[in-house]
């Protein structure tokens, strides 16, 4: 990481990054140490087997035909857990990920659910997005991914979701680089204002289905946080044990993922997400710094490649490329220039007319207690 890729790094007298303190403070948090994960994780895995005991799943597993959620359905099995894995199909997998998911399942013998997103409607919000020159792009799959587990979890009385979210891997990353992924509020609020048609079945995270989630007991399991976690040998046991094929960069079995993150990002918003992961790899030793500085030497795209993805994915958005390179010239926004998740005001719009009332009698409060 550098005050290229963020400029609100900042370094201590040694000279050692503020990230690579927030990795530490995670680890501590998050990571136990071998003998206490081992122990939390057999713990764990017995108390999902009980809780679904009476049922055909006893968790849900959300698969996406990358390595971590990939591997994780792999350490299911060997668990000897028994979840109902969803994928969420958004129009855009490659057809490695497709292949991957196929051979996952077969082998693993896991039932399989696929959520197939309304094409128009998706579309028209990632064009919304597009035009509002916001930088999460990529949280409206996160939303919707997130809305269709806790549905299928409500509808099956699941109580345990595995996730693939990890820190040995993902410990770093810029928070203005990404936006809260359950913000339906910002989500509604953009398309409202660049998007084309209603949306009627985009499944939204609202306050009622939080409020739902609260109430439901539903624990999110981060399965890969309690065993030894090295990305590259994971790979190399899925390539052998479920004959899985790999592609060339964090998240790329999408190929719209792979084009946002290898061109949107460091053209538009001078973000290569590469610094993140590889930093994230070397705070946790999987590999040296060295070796990370080589890997960013490489290009992101080869012209041949780069010129076939822009070309497959303005067509499918519907953009002219004229149209697509004019938004990319224009200055980023932030999500926050739109309505965000946290006012009471957003959750009831009615009484929006009395924010300012709401913003001079805070601001009155906090004067008087200074």
């Amino acid at each position: 990481m550098d005050t290229m890729g963020d400029e609100r790094i900042r370094f201590d007298a040694d000279g050692v990054c503020s990230y690579c303190h927030e990795y530490d403070r995670l680890h501590r948090l998050l990571v136990p140490p071998p003998a206490e994960a081992a122990r939390l994780l057999a713990e764990k895995t017995e108390e999902i087997k009980a809780a679904g005991r009476a049922g055909q799943y006893d968790c849900i597993l959300g698969l996406s035909g990358g390595v971590d959620s990939s591997y994780l359905a792999y350490l299911a099995k060997e668990l000897g857990l028994r979840p109902l894995c969803i994928h969420f199909d958004n129009g855009w997998n490659s057809e490695q990920a497709v292949q991957n998911i196929a051979h996952i399942v077969n082998r693993l013998g896991f039932d399989l659910q696929t959520y197939v997103i309304d094409w128009n409607e998706f579309r028209d919000l990632q064009r919304a997005y597009f035009k509002a020159s916001v930088i999460d792009i990529e949280a409206l799959t996160d939303h919707a991914i997130f809305a269709s587990i806790y549905r299928l979890a409500f509808k099956l009385n699941i109580k345990y979701l595995l996730s693939g979210s990890n820190v040995v891997t993902e410990g770093v990353l810029p928070y203005h680089w990404t936006h809260k992924k359950s913000d339906y509020i910002n989500i509604r609020d953009i398309h409202r204002k660049y998007g084309t048609i209603p949306l009627k079945s985009f499944p939204l995270i609202d306050k009622r289905t939080k409020d739902r989630i609260r109430r439901s007991g539903i624990e999110t399991v981060e399965l890969l946080n309690l065993v030894p976690y090295n990305k590259a040998e994971a790979k190399e046991t899925l390539k052998h044990a479920l004959d899985w094929q790999d592609y060339g960069g964090k998240h790329y079995e999408s190929i719209f993922t792979k084009f946002y993150q290898a061109y949107i990002l460091p053209v538009k918003f001078k973000v290569d997400k590469r610094k993140a992961h590889l930093s994230t790899l070397i705070c946790s030793g999987q590999i040296d710094r060295d070796q990370a500085l080589r890997e960013l030497e490489a290009p992101l795209y080869d012209p041949e490649s780069l010129r076939a993805d822009k070309l497959y994915v303005l067509k499918k958005l519907g953009f002219t490329e004229e149209e697509f390179d004019r938004l990319m010239q224009e200055a980023p926004v932030p999500h926050e220039a739109f309505e965000i998740e946290g006012p009471i005001f957003n959750y009831y719009p009615i009484l929006k007319p009395l924010r300012p009332l709401w913003h001079f009698v805070s601001g009155l409060i906090g004067r008087t207690r200074v």
